[in-house]
């Protein structure tokens, strides 16, 4: 097959690493991380570059986004079929199943995921951090902090901004692990440092467990599992389900 894929940066890696093992061939475009905390920016990000993919020319184009915030929700197909994975977040994409992100979140509820996509998008979009943590928040709360940070250095000075900066951190408090999903072609990185490191400045305990890319694998390979996977029809629509498959597809409303 010859498949377009479109998909966050925040598993560039993941899917090079999947597409280079894949059967089929395949253009890739990877947009930026961060759009789930403007739903309605992303989505409309993500449905201009579905309209601007030929008619004819793609098997399937292949959306890499979990429901995030319901940025996939209203997605719509003109002539050619979508293909989304079942997925609260792009965390399932790196565990392997839904089934296993609930497993794992049953038995530490407290925990962070931390992968390279994670660890790396700040430097992707040439940003630095402001101070220590911001890093690795979650992106909304960053976004947030950078487009305050200024104006609290000139009207505070830059020891209170950073108090202020480290106070609104407090989202971290409700953590208490932190844990890097592991794959043998990141080994070489420094994320087992870098997440350590981190964990120790929060006080959360760390731990390191093996990432599972066979979703990713076989969402690039196809056929397509309707339990593991949505399959959009042209002229049809991504919609919330509210229920174990995440999400589905109804007719457009003319």
């Amino acid at each position: 097959m010859f498949l377009k894929v479109i998909a966050c940066e925040i598993a560039f890696r993941e899917i090079c690493h999947c597409a280079a093992r894949s059967p089929n061939i395949l253009d890739l475009e990877f947009l930026p991380q961060g759009y789930h905390d403007s739903p309605k920016t992303g989505r409309t990000e993500i449905q201009k570059r579905i309209e601007a993919v030929p008619a004819g020319k793609f098997d399937a184009i292949l959306l890499g986004y979990g429901l995030c915030s319901n940025i996939i929700t209203g997605l719509t197909t003109e002539h050619t079929p979508l293909v989304l994975p079942r997925a609260h977040d792009c965390i399932t994409f790196f565990l392997g199943s839904k089934e296993r992100y609930r497993e794992l979140f049953d038995a530490h509820p407290g925990t962070y995921y931390f992968t390279s996509g994670w660890l790396e998008c700040v430097r992707r979009r040439g940003e630095k951090s402001l101070a220590q943590g911001t890093t690795f928040m979650p992106s909304n709360v960053k976004s947030a902090a950078d487009s305050v940070y200024q104006q609290w250095v000139e009207k505070y000075g830059e020891e209170q901004a950073n108090y202020l900066l480290e106070t609104m951190g407090g989202w971290s408090q409700s953590y208490s692990w932190g844990c890097l999903i592991d794959f043998d072609f990141t080994q070489p990185l420094p994320f087992h440092e870098q997440v350590r490191k981190i964990c120790a400045e929060r006080g959360w305990e760390f731990e390191k467990i093996a990432g599972d890319l066979g979703l990713l694998q076989r969402w690039l390979d196809g056929p397509w599992d309707a339990k593991e996977f949505l399959v959009v029809p042209p002229r049809h629509t991504v919609v919330t389900t509210f229920d174990d498959t995440i999400v589905g597809a109804q007719p457009q409303i003319c």
